[in-house]
């Protein structure tokens, strides 16, 4: 069976949303994935270190495998309406049969949670795959055309040159000409150059360099008056890698940078008041960075966040 081969199933009906004291991030979900993709997309993630790992069940796997989904995160933040990701997207012919051909009430969701799309401001991609680009553009009397009228969307330099320099393959051929390429013939996708100690695009929002599974992935810090957040893209696909850093995705482009890069954020995340919300995590979604006794590994200690109803987002 093809590890993604199977019907997505929904996920809840509520925004659910957490506060850092002046900044508030929502997540706005798409689908919850397939359980096969957990066993394709982190091969090393087997029943038996899932076992060993009991702090994962029920969240955030079964029996057998790591349970992911997409979503997107929606931050309010310096007076600003910002979008992290932007998931699969609806109606687009994707190789992956859980992707193709979407229809999901995502823009729903989003416009529930007060972020209507000509209300976006900025929207931020951390890496530029399929499951984080769908919703850029959606399609207007036959032509894909950018979602996000009035925004700004943002990618590093350094990933947006890698993938201008590569020959892709024709599955992301068609992502390109239908979820990037309207948006960047349109003047909307800018390429930031991203330092090592990050950059700040907007007050309290600032991307930070987290390659390995992209060469110019970005995480995204959030710092709020009353603490921070992290928003991991892929660099962290799933809590397993918070006790077992060492697991790769089979589908990272430098898996050694990616370790490196993981165990780096893991570090500095810590034992502080950070928030980690991860960008594939099930619900919880959210949580601390703890080390687990002297193991040496860490846990997830989940902050859920507040539940609001569509008609109060």
């Amino acid at each position: 069976m093809n590890p993604t081969d199977a019907t997505p199933h929904p996920t809840t009906d509520a925004t659910v949303a957490w506060s850092l004291g002046d900044i508030v991030v929502r997540r706005i979900d798409e689908i919850a994935l397939p359980a096969e993709t957990g066993t394709w997309l982190l091969p090393g993630a087997t029943g038996e270190v899932l076992d060993a790992t009991p702090w994962l069940r029920p969240e955030f796997a079964d029996a057998k495998a790591p349970l992911l989904v997409s979503h997107s995160f929606a931050v309010e933040a310096g007076g600003l309406r910002i979008l992290v990701d932007t998931g699969i997207g609806n109606g687009k012919s994707r190789a992956n049969p859980a992707w193709d051909g979407l229809d999901t009430d995502f823009d729903e969701r989003l416009t529930a949670a007060g972020f209507a799309p000509d209300t976006v401001d900025l929207v931020i991609t951390t890496h530029l795959h399929t499951d984080h680009v769908g919703w850029n553009t959606r399609l207007h009397e036959g032509r894909w055309e950018p979602a996000f009228r009035r925004a700004r969307y943002l990618t590093a330099r350094a990933e947006w040159d890698h993938w201008a320099s590569v020959d892709l393959d024709p599955a992301r051929r068609q992502m390109f000409a239908d979820s990037v390429h309207p948006v960047r013939d349109s003047g909307q996708y800018d390429a930031v150059d991203v330092p090592e100690q990050g950059i700040e695009v907007a007050d309290g929002v600032r991307l930070v360099p987290a390659p390995g599974h992209t060469p110019g992935q970005l995480a995204v810090e959030l710092h709020g008056s009353g603490r921070s957040a992290l928003i991991t893209g892929d660099s962290i696909h799933h809590p397993v890698q918070l006790a077992h850093p060492h697991l790769t995705s089979c589908v990272d482009a430098d898996p050694a940078q990616a370790v490196r890069t993981r165990n780096r954020l893991l570090t500095a995340l810590a034992d502080t008041d950070t928030l980690l919300l991860g960008t594939h995590f099930p619900q919880p979604t959210g949580g601390l960075v703890r080390r687990d006794g002297e193991s040496g590994r860490y846990r997830l200690h989940a902050e859920p966040g507040t539940p609001v109803p569509a008609a109060l987002a």
